[in-house]
């Protein structure tokens, strides 16, 4: 799916359905209500890396009736520093889903060098996430501030003290090319809502900060199929779920009975509190008190549970109670992610193969 490059003033006459920024007020500074309408996806795979693979535009529209606002766009800085010809097809991806109808969040999100460098070396690390960021934002210039957002760095893998500088730096790169942009950023290192708690906001009105979602990972994570972790060898457990219950209790003795205590113990210990949507709701409760607190809107970029070895019943309850969760106090959200391990379609090529009781977890609709 390649379209030409739109003008800013053509896109600015698109019309559009309800984008993230509808449900905003033009200045934050002034308003102690602070709703964000997003019900979104993330979309990796793309400009994430060289050989990206764009979603048809059957697939997008798709996704528009399905109910879905929001594109999360994962881009590599490594990707944006090659040169003017990925400069050029990042924009071109960006103008064809807004003209599809969606707002898209231009999240910067580290290839493995990148994130490398960040973790061992952060003012290096650092310096290369200015650099494209002054490279991409003259792409996000060009683009509607109402449906475009820059998400200046997923995960940053450093200390809080060294991301609060490099956060800043980085909205300030931004905001030199973008004024009007709402810039989104999460805290350091895995924007975890437990992170927010001692997190000031930027120094800026028009910002949103951003959380993921994945606990307990040893439900949503069961099987993970990378790293060295003993996620990789937890299977079969449910959600809800409590430490005494007979199918619970039935998998820690099989993990320890092949001698993997590791993984043993990492299930009794994320058990520790119950699984149960009241859990999650407490969660969210801090988000929402954090952003009470500072004025400051959040969102939820990623949530999701991995297809590898759960059962459907399971995984769609969690959706369900993560989406709900944060809907009710106004966070809106981007389900990690369309088709791959997480995802919930079996290719971006094809209309074919959706999940049903996926969008209806997300949605509370069939289709």
């Amino acid at each position: 799916m390649r379209s030409p490059a739109l003008s800013r003033r053509r896109m600015l006459s698109l019309a559009g359905a309800s984008f993230l920024a509808t449900s905003l007020p033009p200045s934050f500074s002034a308003t102690t209500e602070r709703r964000v309408s997003s019900r979104g996806v993330n979309l990796p795979g793309w400009f994430d890396r060289e050989d990206g693979l764009a979603p048809a535009q059957a697939v997008l529209e798709k996704l528009r009736r399905s109910g879905f606002e929001t594109i999360r766009l994962p881009i590599d800085g490594d990707v944006v520093l090659s040169g003017a010809t990925a400069l050029r097809r990042i924009e071109e991806g960006v103008a064809a889903l807004v003209a599809a109808g969606f707002a898209v969040l231009a999240d910067l999100h580290p290839s493995t060098g990148l994130h490398a460098a960040l973790r061992t070396d952060p003012e290096v690390g650092g310096a290369r996430v200015v650099a494209a960021w002054s490279a991409l934002r003259s792409v996000i210039a060009d683009l509607p501030a109402d449906r475009v957002y820059p998400e200046l760095l997923n995960e940053p893998p450093m200390a809080r003290a060294a991301w609060l500088s490099l956060r800043d730096r980085l909205a300030e790169t931004v905001r030199a090319a973008c004024p009007h942009h709402i810039v989104i950023w999460g805290p350091a290192p895995d924007h975890g809502i437990w992170q927010l708690d001692g997190t000031p906001p930027l120094d800026d009105d028009r910002q949103i900060a951003a959380v993921h979602f994945y606990a307990p990972m040893a439900f949503t994570h069961q099987c993970q199929s990378w790293g060295a972790s003993p996620l990789a060898r937890i299977r079969g457990l449910p959600f809800p779920a409590t430490r005494d219950m007979p199918i619970v209790a039935k998998r820690i003795a099989a993990l320890r009975a092949a001698g993997d205590e590791a993984a043993a113990l990492l299930v009794e210990e994320q058990l520790t509190t119950d699984w149960t949507e009241a859990a999650i709701d407490a969660e969210f409760e801090k988000a929402a008190g954090w952003s009470a607190a500072t004025r400051c809107p959040v969102m939820l970029n990623e949530f999701g549970v991995l297809d590898f070895c759960v059962d459907a019943a399971s995984r769609t309850a969690w959706v369900r109670a993560v989406r709900r969760a944060a809907e009710a106090r106004g966070i809106g959200w981007a389900y990690w992610e369309l088709d791959q391990g997480f995802g919930f379609i079996e290719s971006r090529t094809s209309t074919e193969g959706f999940d049903s009781t996926m969008l209806h977890a997300l949605f509370g609709t069939g289709g």
